[in-house]
């Protein structure tokens, strides 16, 4: 029975050795755990900040890409004779009509023409009774108006501003009184009382 109890103890001791083994191991197991987490954690970010600075080198190949193309088109453009970019306008002018947006200018009527601004004030200058880009654009928007109050007689007149690109009633206002000479409601009441 002594060798029992002996067996007993040294079964218990080593049992309790096992488990002190068993928890460190746990312990170490948790820290492990927690070693892979913050590793995969670091590479996660290393991979998202990776991404970002390809995206990032993307962007700038693409903005060089479109800037060069810019450059070479205007170039190119520059080098048009004055027919053409006037044919050009014409055309753009007919199938987009950009000029019935308020920010549409003349900068912007030269990028979509991919000339530079300086050459369009030339062609405008030399080659056209309106002088400037932005008299041409006038002109367009007036003209626009014009037609919305003999076409459009329930069109209040905010509505035919904002329809033929004016960014307000007041420019409208001005534009057909220099135009001809008398209001926008004037102008409408000629067509009105004939009806």
């Amino acid at each position: 029975m002594a060798a029992s109890k002996d067996d007993k103890t040294s079964l218990q001791a080593e049992n309790e050795q096992l488990k002190a083994e068993l928890e460190e191991l746990r312990k170490e197991n948790v820290q492990l755990k927690d070693a892979l987490v913050r590793m995969v954690n670091r590479n996660l970010d290393l991979s998202e900040r990776l991404e970002k600075d390809d995206e990032l080198r993307r962007r700038v190949e693409v903005a060089r890409e479109i800037m060069d193309n810019r450059v070479e088109r205007q170039r190119n453009a520059d080098l048009r004779d004055d027919g053409e970019l006037m044919a050009l306008i014409e055309e753009l002018v007919e199938k987009d009509r950009p000029h019935l947006k308020p920010e549409f200018d003349a900068a912007a009527l030269a990028e979509l023409l991919g000339v530079t601004p300086h050459r369009l004030a030339l062609l405008f200058r030399h080659q056209t009774r309106y002088n400037t880009p932005e008299a041409y654009i006038d002109n367009l928007r007036t003209l626009a108006a014009l037609r919305l109050l003999r076409d459009k007689p329930l069109y209040t007149i905010p509505v035919i501003a904002e329809e033929a690109g004016f960014s307000s009633v007041r420019t409208l206002q001005r534009r057909i009184q220099e135009a001809i000479g008398m209001s926008p409601v004037d102008y409408r009441l000629i067509f009105t009382r004939d009806q």
